[in-house]
């Protein structure tokens, strides 16, 4: 399905487990808007993990959004100022980063890029992942779900039996949640059942 062609940033978080499967996502968004510029959180930028090096994820944000990744505060603070994305998606979403976006914090890469996107009234996607979010993360999703221009990519429990609090987004949800936030809409259902 082709849309108007639009800018969207895609941000990236440190749910590391979640990066090949948000990646995939990327490319949805990508093949579906066009544009794509990626940024990334300082620990995305920095840690290897066993789920791969820092390095080798940026570089494969790069060949897919032919676009150098968004690293630093002083390359994000522009993003509003010079209104350079229509939409921007933050996939994966982690507690930390819904907790610094409901308190109004924007001391990282990431959620001053939001800041900065949010300041010119255009959505702001999230696609949570973390395993607080039915606990400590809850009164923070509760907080982004009422404020003006924050959409959510539906979710579930991913986890229900074994990490009841845990919940992540399905981000093959990713680009249509982003067409319906463009038109200022949430993509509903909200709340997903048990994965197939």
């Amino acid at each position: 399905m082709n849309e108007t062609p639009c800018r969207v940033g895609f941000a990236f978080c440190g749910s590391f487990c979640t990066f090949s499967t948000a990646m995939s996502a990327l490319e949805a968004v990508k093949a579906r808007f066009g544009e794509v510029t990626p940024i990334v959180s300082e620990n995305s930028a920095a840690l290897d993990t066993r789920f791969g090096a820092a390095h080798d994820w940026l570089r494969e944000m790069e060949r897919i959004c032919d676009q150098r990744v968004i690293d630093s505060l002083p390359k994000a603070e522009p993003l509003g100022p010079k209104k350079l994305l229509d939409a921007l998606v933050i996939c994966p979403c982690t507690g930390n980063t819904l907790g610094k976006l409901a308190a109004g914090i924007a001391d990282t890469t990431v959620t001053l890029a939001a800041k900065a996107h949010l300041r010119n009234g255009r959505p702001l996607i999230l696609a949570v992942s973390t395993n607080d979010a039915l606990a400590s993360s809850a009164k923070s999703i509760g907080a982004l779900l009422d404020k003006k221009h924050v959409y959510f990519v539906p979710f579930r429990q991913d986890d229900p039996m074994e990490k009841p609090t845990s919940l992540v987004a399905d981000f093959s949800l990713v680009p249509d949640t982003v067409a319906a936030a463009l038109e200022g809409r949430q993509l509903q259902p909200l709340v997903l059942g048990p994965a197939k």
